[in-house]
């Protein structure tokens, strides 16, 4: 295998997501790139040579730049605050450097744009970590979708509830709070929770075209970690809103850090002309169908479990023997296998930063709608 070297900006809980794909996705895939972490940047210093030496890292920067600039870097991974994805990723892109980002792309579809912009006109690799579509079932959900299976496409839902934010006492900004922090996230749970949602749906069911939303900030103000003072929140604690796709279906989508017991309730639902699917994050292998063809007397919601090899189920064969489960750090494994072989096919293994530019258009959308309260068109 050719050796890519990997320059990852970031240490937090997104960093060792990503450094563990890097790492998994050539033992048990037949990739034609062996990724090599070469060097790990972040401010804190101690704290990032306390990271490196965990997962190998070989060598550790405080300056992004510098690694951005480094001869020995082919790819950048962005998995720093959102605030600096767009400065970096275009950084990389003029120096031709192959570059992921998480997700959101950018605080907002201008940054996205440019973020698209610059690796287009540099004409190098780039995917964003939009992880959920490559957990089996959801991808299984995306072949039979497209298969017709389903018929024409009435209705599509879906909820991310988490309750992390509820506590008045939570401070806004700094590390590990910087998502309350609207300067730095960009929004709230609109670019955080939303936006995976977002992805799934216009990758299972086309183009949103415009969107009725309502946004609430519970908590008004939360003092700031960075500048000790009492400041006001910017960010929205919850999202919902209704839509209608290109194709004519319509669809409803909340997201809130406000629902007391759920911690990452993701589900779906797509109710179709011939047919139904339910997934569960919480129960990710598990696809519910509905299919009105059977035989009267036996239709049912069916239990599918998405463990079977010989093809039949995405990745599965990768892994273990059929029946046995996978989690939520192998879909991340799932797109750096994607990736590596779209770099050898020349084929992008989305999704792409213009793929992630239209979900962000779809997240201003959903916060001018609420801001303005009337339907806004994405455009």
């Amino acid at each position: 295998m050719k050796k890519l070297n990997i320059g990852m900006v970031g240490y937090g809980f997104m960093g060792r997501t990503h450094s563990n794909a890097f790492r998994q996705a050539p033992r048990f895939f037949d990739v034609p790139y062996e990724p090599v972490l070469k060097t790990l940047c972040a401010r804190n210093k101690a704290r990032a040579d306390a990271f490196a030496a965990k997962w190998g890292y070989e060598t550790v920067a405080t300056d992004w730049r510098a690694v951005v600039e480094s001869k020995d870097i082919d790819l950048i991974d962005i998995a720093s605050p959102n605030d600096t994805h767009a400065e970096i990723a275009i950084a990389a892109a003029k120096a031709g450097k192959a570059v992921m980002c998480e997700k959101p792309l950018g605080r907002n579809a201008a940054e996205s744009a440019a973020m698209t912009k610059a690796v287009e006109a540099a004409g190098v690799a780039n995917s964003v970590w939009y992880n959920y579509r490559r957990v089996p079932a959801v991808t299984m959900a995306k072949q039979m979708v497209d298969e017709g299976k389903l018929g024409r496409v009435f209705h599509y839902r879906a909820k991310f509830l988490q309750d992390w934010t509820i506590s008045a006492d939570l401070p806004q900004g700094g590390e590990g709070l910087w998502r309350l922090d609207v300067s730095v996230a960009g929004s709230g749970v609109t670019g955080d929770l939303l936006a995976h949602c977002i992805d799934s749906a216009m990758w299972l069911n086309g183009p949103i075209d415009e969107v009725s939303a309502i946004t609430e900030t519970f908590i008004k103000s939360r003092k700031h970690n960075l500048t000790g003072k009492v400041e006001p929140v910017g960010i929205d604690d919850a999202s919902l809103f209704i839509a209608r796709f290109r194709n004519g279906a319509l669809a409803t989508f909340e997201a809130t850090r406000y629902a007391r017991g759920h911690k990452a309730l993701y589900t779906l639902e797509i109710n179709g002309e011939h047919a139904s699917m339910f997934w569960d994050l919480h129960d990710l292998h598990r696809l519910q169908y509905f299919d009105h063809g059977d035989e009267s007397r036996l239709r049912a919601w069916k239990s599918i479990h998405v463990t079977d090899h010989g093809g039949e189920h995405p990745y599965m064969d990768k892994w273990w023997v059929p029946g046995l489960q996978i989690g939520y750090e192998h879909s991340f494994v799932h797109q750096v296998a994607d990736f590596l072989e779209g770099l050898q096919t020349g084929k992008p293994a989305g999704p792409t930063f213009r793929d992630a530019l239209e979900t962000q258009k779809v997240c201003d959308a959903v916060l001018a709608s609420a801001k303005s309260k009337q339907w806004v068109k994405v455009k």
